[in-house]
């Protein structure tokens, strides 16, 4: 449960959101997914409050906003490109634009030569791109990744976050809950501590322990 917190994010930031397992990350982020509901207080994204939607407007909500999960959520019966393709076709994107952009982003995420390959042929690595391609591929202003390298190797923990560095430069506001605290000091962004609901910490370039 979150407590009386106040939290602004700029456009185009780099965010890491850390704590401890129920110290409340997941919260933050069913929040802003419109998942749940704040008991008080407002949510505004853009200029607007979404606390106030209608039910009808928030999956248009949620296509402004990109999600990169641990597990990857792929899925295993559809090809790479059609993995990512579908995240266009269930907003009625229309077929040119789908043969246009998926194309696109996976050149983006260094997958181009595996479009035809299933998840079960990738790397944990390559699963992982796919999902950020994904999550992209309606170009979101807002890029959230809960605990993208949790299930990854250093070496592939570390191509995930070049990517996501580079999605950011490209103007999307990203924030990423984490538990690498070898990943937070070494990027040096902006570093918001969650514990016990409450925020305990917001340093600009920060470390995981609040050491820069």
């Amino acid at each position: 449960m979150l407590k009386n917190i106040s939290l602004t994010i700029d456009n185009g930031e780099f965010v890491f959101l850390v704590g401890s397992s129920g110290a409340g990350k997941s919260t933050i982020i069913k929040l802003l997914l419109k998942e749940i509901e704040p008991t008080s207080g407002s949510i505004i994204i853009g200029d607007k409050d979404i606390t106030k939607y209608k039910r009808r407007e928030i999956p248009f909500h949620r296509r402004n906003i990109g999600v990169v999960f641990q597990d990857f959520r792929l899925l295993a019966e559809k090809t790479v490109y059609e993995n990512v393709a579908f995240a266009m076709e269930v907003i009625e994107a229309p077929p040119r634009e789908v043969r246009r952009q998926v194309p696109i982003i996976l050149s983006m995420v260094g997958l181009s030569k595996q479009s035809g390959l299933y998840p079960s042929q990738l790397s944990g690595g390559e699963q992982q791109r796919v999902s950020l391609a994904r999550a992209m591929v309606n170009s979101p202003s807002i890029l959230i990744a809960d605990e993208p390298t949790g299930n990854l190797d250093p070496e592939m923990s570390w191509d995930i976050m070049k990517t996501l560095s580079e999605i950011n430069q490209r103007g999307t506001t990203i924030l990423m809950a984490t538990h690498a605290s070898d990943i937070v000091d070494r990027m040096k962004k902006r570093v918001i501590a969650v514990e016990n609901g409450i925020i305990t910490r917001d340093e600009m370039r920060g470390g995981y322990n609040g050491e820069a």
